[in-house]
Order: structure tokens, then C-alpha cells, then sequence
């Protein structure tokens, strides 16, 4: 199993990366600030103005250390990576099944089916630890509604079906995700999801949360030797991480709802932590992107149990374990791909 390793994020603006010896070195002001081994990392990831020496890009590329460029705000530009991994006949084969409308339609299924069932231990969760604060009612009629909507699923190989029952049980999860706020302060009041750019404080939070997850997917599906460009749920786009996406359905609750969820209701981020442009987007003070990156990594040191194979492993490796169970379906080793649904 793969060793969890860090991720360096780079935040301050104006900040330079090189490569000293087998260590990366970070200068502001050309006086050096971090000194980290290249051996400790799995990824770099620059937010804004940050510039990387060539020599560590090439070395990052030839090690697997993954170096990626958002926005200060969080919005992908680019990424380095060496030499595709893993071997032509997976690929060949995960090209075939995304080809073929039934057997992209099963794991579409599976991916969806991971969503839902997550986003329902959400609103079960929120109902355990808030009841006092939130609208059982509502919340027990939604749990319900989403659990229609796993059935709805069945055996359906509609790939536009299973698209519309997503899109539903999206619709009704978002519908009652302000109740989860048990926050007092108005600002942090949640109408549905908006984004590109996010105009309020919780759809800002939960769009840098999920561009995190897709980064940290995406490494993992390439390090198991998959195309994380051809998905089975999002159709092909040039330049999008279509598997990527797909397998983030299955953690964006179970991560990145619960950590925004987490960071409002703790306290721990606040809402003069923003500001509101003259667009209207809202956008993440860099101390308030500090405090969720600290906490992002914090939480992927936490153990659990993988619901499938029954191991315990940090939650930082368990989109690996599944990325490694996605390729052990598709290459016929095992019968189907298990979601992960937390319980």
C-alpha cells in the first residue's frame, strides 16, 4: 500500500521554490524561509504568484512529485508531471469499458451510489450531533427522499438516467444543507450551490474544498496507472479530469462538505474571513486559506476503516485504495467496483 506523503502548499505571494541538494527550498525576498527533503512529498501546490525553479519542476516530474499552479483563490491552471505511469493495457482497457455505454454506465452507477449514500450519512450525522438546532422533520423527509433516489438507481444502465437521479439527489441534499449550519452568524446563510465564481462564504469554502480533493484523486488515479481524463459518469472534455471527477462524487460530502461544515460551525473560520468583490465573488482571506489547508491536512492524517477491504489506513490513502480497486475491477480481478460509502 502506498505510504501516505506530504503535500507542500505554497500560499505566500511572491514566494520561489528551488531545488538545493534533494530538498525543496522556498525564498521570499531571496532569504530562505522552508527547507523540505523531496523524499517527504507527493505534491506541490502553488497558489498565485509562486515560481518554481526548472531543476526542481524536472525533478518533481522524474520523482512522481506532482506540481500544480491554482489561482490564489483556488481555481486550476496547470500541473507538471512526468511520464505517464502504469502499463498501456489498463489504460487500453479502462478506453474500452468508458467506450462501451453499459459497462460506463455500471460504474457510473457505483459512483453515484457513493455520493448519494454519503451525502445521507451528512444529514445523519447533522441529525445526531444537532438536534436541538436543526429541522428533524425536514432532514428525516430528505434522508428519505435520497434513499428513494439509491433505489431509483437499482439496476438502471440509463446513462442519462443515472445522471438525472444524481442531479436530483443533489438538488434535495443542497436543499436542506443549510440546516447543517448551526452557525448564528447570517453571512453564513446557504441557498444552493453556485460557483465560478462562488457568491457566498459556504459555496467559496465547498469550491476550494472539492478543487483540493481533485487534485489529491487525480494523483492517486495516475499513480495507479489510470487515465483520470476518461470518465464513465462525465463525458470527455478536453483538459478536464472526467474519472477524477467521477471518483470525487464519492468524497465530496465525506470530505469536503463535513471539513466546511467543521470549519463554520467550530468557529474556526469566520465571516470576516472573506471579501465580497465588486463582481460579487467571494473570495477567501489568505490567513482563512491558511486555516483550511492546515486542517485539509490535519484530517487526511486521521485513521479509519476501510468499509470494504476491512484495513485501517489514513484518510489521505483511501481515494489511492479506491483508485487501486477501480483498476482491479477493470482489469477483471474483481466483480465489481465498491463505492466508498462511509457508515
Amino acid at each position: 500500500m502506498k505510504k501516505l506523503l506530504n503535500t507542500l502548499f505554497v500560499t505566500t505571494q511572491g514566494a520561489y521554490l528551488s531545488k538545493e541538494g534533494e530538498c525543496a527550498v522556498i525564498k521570499i525576498d531571496k532569504v530562505e524561509k522552508v527547507r523540505l527533503p523531496l523524499h517527504m512529498l507527493d505534491g506541490i501546490i502553488c497558489f498565485g504568484q509562486i515560481t518554481c525553479s526548472p531543476f526542481l519542476m524536472g525533478h518533481c516530474a522524474a520523482n512522481g512529485v506532482t506540481v500544480t499552479f491554482l489561482t490564489e483563490y483556488g481555481k486550476f491552471l496547470c500541473q507538471v508531471q512526468g511520464p505517464t505511469k502504469g502499463n498501456i493495457l489498463l489504460r487500453r482497457a479502462q478506453y474500452r469499458q468508458a467506450d462501451n455505454y453499459l459497462q460506463s454506465a455500471m460504474l457510473a452507477r457505483s459512483f453515484v451510489i457513493g455520493k448519494i449514500g454519503n451525502s445521507r450519512v451528512t444529514l445523519a450525522r447533522a441529525l445526531r450531533d444537532h438536534p436541538d438546532k436543526i429541522d428533524c422533520e425536514k432532514m428525516h423527509y430528505a434522508q428519505q427522499l435520497l434513499a428513494g433516489c439509491i433505489k431509483k438507481l437499482g439496476n438502471e444502465t440509463d446513462q442519462e438516467r443515472i445522471r438525472g437521479i444524481e442531479g436530483e439527489a443533489a438538488r434535495i441534499y443542497f436543499e436542506v444543507f443549510d440546516q447543517c449550519i448551526t452557525s448564528s452568524d447570517p453571512l453564513f446563510c446557504f441557498n444552493g450551490r453556485n460557483r465560478r465564481p462562488p457568491v457566498d462564504r459556504v459555496n467559496c469554502l465547498l469550491s476550494f474544498l472539492y478543487t483540493l480533493v481533485t487534485h489529491d484523486i487525480r494523483s492517486a488515479l495516475e499513480s495507479c496507472g489510470l487515465d483520470p481524463a476518461a470518465g464513465f459518469l462525465h463525458k470527455d472534455r478536453p483538459g478536464r479530469p472526467s474519472l477524477a471527477l467521477d471518483m470525487l462524487e464519492e468524497f465530496r460530502s465525506y470530505i469536503a462538505d463535513r471539513m466546511a461544515l467543521s470549519l463554520i460551525n467550530r468557529g474556526q473560520i469566520h465571516a470576516n474571513d472573506f471579501t465580497v468583490s465588486a463582481t460579487g465573488a467571494v473570495l477567501m482571506k489568505d490567513d482563512a486559506r491558511k486555516t483550511l489547508l492546515t486542517a485539509y491536512q490535519k484530517r487526511k492524517q486521521d485513521e479509519i476503516e476501510h468499509p470494504f477491504i476491512r484495513e485501517k489506513m489514513a484518510v489521505g490513502l483511501i481515494w489511492h485504495m479506491q483508485a487501486m480497486l477501480l483498476a482491479r475491477y477493470i482489469r477483471g480481478d474483481i466483480d465489481m467496483y465498491p463505492p466508498f460509502v462511509w457508515r
